[in-house]
């Protein structure tokens, strides 16, 4: 695979915050703003994902190699990583999580 010698946007970056209303950069993660509070999420490209999950939001699978959002409340890292945030994490359909920044 060539290599790029000048910065630019990954494949796979987050989603830039002026597209996305509520959404506020932190890192390789954004923060959105929902009804429920402030959570860390970070988008998930079709090629990365390998696993199967089931969105919280319409209780459907979520497939492998279906692009898709990591969420979880943000008050759960601030003191960094821990089990009980990684347990909160879910992964969402991209049109699902949008839903909820409504």
């Amino acid at each position: 695979m060539p290599r790029r010698n000048r910065p630019g946007p990954r494949s796979g970056s987050d989603p830039d915050p002026a597209d996305q209303g509520g959404w506020t950069g932190v890192g390789h993660a954004a923060v959105a703003h929902t009804y429920r509070g402030p959570y860390l999420v970070r988008t998930v490209p079709g090629q990365q994902a390998v696993k199967a999950y089931r969105c919280p939001h319409c209780q459907q699978e979520i497939r492998p190699g279906t692009a898709h959002v990591v969420a979880w409340p943000q008050n759960m890292v601030e003191d960094g990583w821990s089990a009980t945030g990684v347990s909160e994490r879910r992964h969402w359909h991209s049109g699902c999580w949008q839903r909820q920044l409504a």
